[in-house]
């Protein structure tokens, strides 16, 4: 990927010395008001308290930051975890007019140098950086030598052992309280349920710390969750009612990543696949590909994670299933960051649960990590089992409430619920007749009276349960004991060889004891009926000119890759939208446009105005 960051000389607005938060907000980055949640946040770190800010992708978590910055002055300090996030952050920055750098391990030894000279300078309001860079020694005594207004954590859940992605370099950030006593710290995060929130104010904060909730919906996108039959036969139906949009699919293992990109490419998308296995410099060339690029479908692990800041992503896919809703909520939020309608799908079987609990039990982490990480994994069950809206069960999770949202699945097309309870029990007593060793696909041969060479091996044709499930499909028995395996009526024996077995509650179905209502299995097709919710673009220019907005559009890559940089960075999608319904005739209502900041509007008038002349 280009350096991202503009020679020093280039600057062409003036630091910004003394101003209140509107007019920064207004000159500098072109917004006529704060959206609901931000200005709490700003008005707390302006009065110089510490902030622990839970906000949703898309919402504007950035602005909360970078407002309190300009209006307070001096230095502040931003960690962040990825290159590609801190370069993407600064070139936004700068073409806002802002001045903002990092030191990274991207770039010369000689740039860096002239960076910190410019820091040390004053010349610099907003430095990103590394936190392995930042706890050095040398970099720690060099900025207690200057006027630091405030200290950023970005992702801040890496720095709980509780969350769902840890990372031991953040481990030392746990003392920048005591370094800076007197400065400002301030936490963002997208994802962090209640257990990781307690976990972060006490070691970042030691609890002197104002939390904000800015609520964890984002209703413009679509949950589903489908039975995994032919992963890859699902995605293709998916993508083909999706052909030219941009996507995220997500894969437990590299080879699958490659393997369903080979489809996808196969089928005439624009594919490829990503994982921490390719060289860095091929990495970097695809997360740029995909930044610049329209319609690419990327295939992913979470390697390609932190630091995806796109805001035209259509679908996000997991074609297995996720480790917990904390990790499925932050893949899922990348879909639709321009509020534009998005789709988040899911495919889940048996052999996933399976998995997810084995890894959970082979790992490193003590027992009371690994028994969170067990009822996190509840959690996500929960979700994929529900019988009611999605949006209920995943918002809960988060301690937020919610009605039916009337865009999940299950809202649209509600399940028919059926007494589960003799199916329930015919399962319990195949498992305990089988000796509680065998997997799903061997117990569902024997429910189905399936003759097969393990069957005869072990004399199961003989048993009672033989046969007690013939009336079923073996798919509709494989949705029958997943749901009973998400219920704990039955399950995987993570120490042995993912064998089911019964539980508790299993006996007690047996007993006749309790009852369980279960999903009545259609077997419907997996692809899902398009979408016909019109997007915003559409809607604004109905009246106007389509192509106004594409050529806008392909005006904006065409600036953007000349300066090496995502296009939304240039412009969001909903600048240009009101650019084509209003087509400014004058600098003057160009600059009334929203998302155009005094920098923005003497870079990029002209050749927008132009263009929208020729239109007229």
């Amino acid at each position: 990927m280009t350096d991202l960051q503009e020679p020093l000389s280039e600057f062409d607005v003036a630091p910004v010395t003394g101003p209140g938060k509107g007019e920064v907000l207004h000159r500098t980055f072109g917004f006529d008001g704060f959206r609901p949640g931000q200005e709490p946040v700003v008005d707390c770190l302006l009065e110089g308290r510490n902030a622990l800010v839970i906000m949703p992708t898309g919402a504007g978590k950035s602005l909360c930051f970078q407002v309190p910055a300009l209006v307070r002055g001096g230095l502040t300090v931003v960690v962040s975890p990825l290159v590609a996030l801190m370069q993407n952050q600064v070139a936004a920055l700068r073409l806002a007019g802002v001045a903002a750098a990092s030191i990274n391990s991207s770039r010369d030894r000689d740039d860096n140098v002239a960076t910190w000279r410019a820091v040390a300078a004053g010349e610099i309001t907003l430095l990103y950086l590394s936190p392995e860079r930042l706890m050095t020694e040398r970099m720690l005594a060099a900025l207690a030598r200057l006027p630091l207004s405030m200290i950023v954590v970005d992702e801040v859940h890496c720095i709980s052992q509780w969350g769902h992605s840890f990372r031991p370099e953040y481990e030392a950030l746990t003392t920048l309280r005591d370094i800076f006593p007197g400065v400002p710290l301030a936490g963002f995060t997208a994802t962090a349920d209640m257990v990781t929130r307690e976990d972060i104010a006490s070691r970042l904060f030691g609890d002197r710390v104002e939390t904000f909730i800015a609520g964890f919906d984002r209703p413009n996108i679509r949950l589903a969750v489908t039975s995994k039959n032919n992963a890859r036969q699902q995605l293709l139906s998916f993508a083909a009612e999706r052909e030219g949009q941009c996507g995220i699919v997500y894969c437990l293992s590299r080879r699958k990543t490659e393997e369903m990109a080979a489809a996808l490419v196969d089928a005439g998308h624009n594919a490829f696949a990503y994982h921490a296995g390719l060289e860095s410099h091929d990495r970097r060339v695809l997360l740029d590909r995909f930044l610049t690029e329209p319609g690419i479908v990327m295939t992913a692990t979470i390697a390609f994670g932190m630091g995806i800041d796109k805001p035209d992503v259509r679908y996000v896919v997991h074609v297995d299933l996720p480790a917990t809703v904390e990790a499925y909520y932050q893949e899922l939020g990348r879909a639709g960051r321009d509020g534009e309608p998005a789709d988040a799908a899911m495919f889940y079987g048996l052999d996933d649960i399976r998995m997810r609990r084995h890894f959970i039990e082979e790992s490193e982490a003590e027992e009371a990590r690994k028994r969170i990480d067990h009822r996190r994994l509840d959690a996500l069950l929960a979700y994929c089992e529900a019988v009611e809206c999605r949006r209920i069960s995943l918002l809960n999770y988060f301690g937020e409430s919610s009605g039916p949202c009337g865009n999940c699945d299950i809202c649209l097309d509600p399940p028919t619920m059926v007494d589960g309870t003799q199916a329930a029990k015919h399962a319990v007593e195949a498992v305990l007749q089988t000796g509680e060793r065998f997997g799903v696909v061997h117990i569902v041969d024997v429910l189905t009276a399936k003759a097969t060479d393990k069957v005869a091996q072990f004399g199961h044709g003989d048993l009672p349960a033989y046969g007690q499930g013939v009336d079923t499909k073996p798919a509709v028995w494989r949705s029958i004991l997943r749901q009973l395996v998400a219920s704990h009526i039955l399950e995987v024996d993570v120490a042995g060889y993912g064998g089911l077995r019964t539980t508790p509650r299993g006996n007690a179905i047996q007993r006749g004891e309790e009852t369980i209502e279960l999903r009545e299995e259609s077997l419907k097709s997996t692809a899902r009926t398009k979408s016909k919710r019109g997007s915003a673009a559409q809607k604004a220019v109905a009246q106007g000119d389509l192509g106004l907005l594409q050529a806008l559009k392909d005006l904006r890559l065409s600036l953007a890759r000349e300066r090496g940089v995502p296009p939304y960075v240039v412009f969001h999608d909903a600048t240009l939208i009101e650019l084509a319904a209003s087509k400014p005739a004058n600098q003057e209502e160009f600059g009334h446009i929203h998302g155009v900041g005094a920098s923005k509007l003497k870079r990029f008038a002209d050749p927008f105005l132009e263009l929208i002349a020729q239109h007229r």
